[in-house]
């Protein structure tokens, strides 16, 4: 990434250069990167492929003003953070689903940097922290979006991680370093198969101040605190207005509806 690249992704994030790649700084962008970039699956809805290159990514956030899935928003985030000088290594995860049992390889991607001390950088796991967690402490640290803790996994051989929000498995992460060109495969497979939750329904979700504010399907949903208000959108026209307005996102068709058909069950 230019120069020229990453002052328009830090104005995208209202954003100044930092003067130094600090921890300060690091969570700074962290968290303007969540309110700013939001997390979104359209392009599954709209027919478009995702692809996964720094071009690629960078174009959709700032010439389309778009956001993306994990893969897309931690990519461009590493891309931003190695622009400013931190040392970023991108990391596989395998969230845990319902049942306790983790998904596919490469299901998600985090971020670690570096600095005095490792970190968890994630902006691209929806309803999560606000901030990074060090990665070496295995108490509760506290954070707006919740307490988490980070275990060694019971498989200690592999140097796994258990990270949990709210006392509460969230994903499996690995320590072997990656590229993004690893996670083309769990990219497509989220985009295709139909037991992946991206192809069940349009979303598009960011945190604000007090809360967060999402588009499910046809819904817009506002939650503040312990309070949830849905507002169905009536039609198409109201649910395009409803991404620009709420998301700064401008699409000239309205995403797909979901698929009535039963969703398979999982493989075990």
């Amino acid at each position: 990434m230019d120069r020229d690249r990453a002052d328009a992704y830090l104005a995208l994030l209202d954003a100044a250069r930092p003067a130094r790649p600090d921890a300060a700084a690091l969570a700074d962008l962290q968290w303007r990167h969540l309110l700013a970039v939001p997390f979104e699956n359209l392009d599954i809805h709209l027919g478009r492929p995702v692809e996964l290159t720094e071009e690629a990514i960078l174009a959709k956030f700032l010439d389309r003003r778009r956001g993306g899935f994990c893969y897309e928003l931690g990519g461009g985030f590493a891309a931003l953070l190695r622009a400013l000088g931190y040392r970023v290594t991108l990391l596989a995860a395998r969230t845990y689903g319902d049942e306790g049992r983790v998904g596919i390889p490469f299901d998600h991607l985090a971020l670690r940097v570096d600095l005095d001390e490792p970190w968890l950088v994630d902006v691209g796991f929806g309803r999560f922290t606000h901030h990074p967690l060090r990665l070496d402490v295995r108490t509760d640290q506290g954070d707006p979006g919740g307490v988490f803790r980070i275990l060694d996994h019971e498989n200690g051989e592999h140097g796994d991680l258990d990270v949990l929000h709210d006392g509460v498995l969230q994903y499996r992460l690995e320590s072997r370093p990656r590229e993004l060109r690893d996670f083309v495969t769990g990219c497509w497979w989220h985009q295709t198969a139909p037991t992946s939750h991206f192809t069940r329904a349009p979303l598009c979700s960011r945190p604000t101040s007090d809360g967060r504010i999402t588009i499910s399907d046809r819904t817009v949903v506002r939650t503040t605190g312990s309070e949830r208000h849905e507002e169905p959108l009536a039609d198409d026209a109201a649910l395009l207005a409803a991404y620009r307005d709420l998301f700064g996102i401008t699409l000239d068709h309205a995403p797909a509806r979901p698929n009535p058909a039963p969703i398979p069950s999982a493989t075990p």
